[in-house]
């Protein structure tokens, strides 16, 4: 899938998912997230809702850059590492690679970054169903 393709799909279909798709390709995808205050939790650090949404979408995105637009494929396990506290003034990065993509199934890895820092805020493991084919079901 062309990157352009991809953004504009997340766009339409996402439009709450305020992430952008930086690359995608090769088993893999890079998005980056802007923080605002609506990502802050008491104590000023980046919730965790926002690193597990933007790791889901970072896993969406790699599995859509492989087998096309397909909105029905869904998330069925998400475990993330919280490694350590994100800074709270940067944006975040997610780095995403396939494990497995199956027919079925997709498991994937992402390391979540505070842009412009080496060491990861967190480790994110999962696993997407993808939904049959038009040509399968009707084998």
């Amino acid at each position: 899938m062309a990157l352009d393709d991809i953004r504009e799909f997340m766009k339409e279909s996402f439009p709450q998912a305020k992430v952008e798709v930086l690359a995608v390709g090769d088993n893999s995808s890079t998005l980056r997230q802007q923080v605002d205050e609506s990502h802050l939790r008491p104590g000023g650090t980046v919730s965790g809702p926002t690193l597990m949404g933007l790791a889901d979408a970072a896993l969406y995105v790699a599995i859509l850059g492989e087998i096309g637009l397909v909105a029905l494929a869904v998330t069925t396990n998400l475990n993330i590492n919280f490694l350590r506290k994100p800074l709270a003034d940067r944006a975040l990065l997610a780095e995403c690679r396939l494990i497995k993509l199956g027919k079925v199934l997709a498991v994937g890895e992402v390391t979540l970054y505070s842009e412009g820092q080496e060491e990861p805020v967190a480790h994110v493991t999962g696993t997407y169903s993808i939904p049959p084919r038009k040509d399968e079901l009707s084998a």
